[in-house]
């Protein structure tokens, strides 16, 4: 199953208890505020979450497998993620820390 903004909005307007605009409002503020950050070459560390970071590849050689003629394959900047200790041993404990009540019951579903 994938986990869509929608379904982070939804989780946050029955949580918290803000509005649907609301929740939206702060979705997508948080979202806008990283994708900032990472356009700037900035980490972004959530605590108990993981790291977003930014790596430049510098440009390399390569070969074109259909032609096997040699090619340059441009320098860019790719997004990475490391999750923290906390999130990998809550993933491999089998989720003891998972959430409960009716959002969860409904994943589970």
């Amino acid at each position: 199953m994938t986990m869509t903004k929608a379904d982070i909005v939804e989780r946050i307007y029955e949580k918290v208890g803000f509005s649907k605009k609301e929740a939206t409002e702060v979705v997508e503020s948080i979202f806008e505020l990283v994708k900032k950050r990472l356009e700037r070459g900035e980490k972004v560390k959530i605590s108990g979450f993981g790291n977003f970071v930014v790596n430049e590849k510098r440009p390399r050689k390569g070969r074109n497998p259909q032609t096997g003629d040699e090619i340059i394959i441009s320098g860019r900047r790719v997004l990475t993620f490391k999750a923290s200790q906390v999130l990998k041993k809550t993933m491999n404990d089998g989720g003891e820390t998972a959430p409960t009540g009716p959002a969860a019951e409904r994943d589970e579903a």
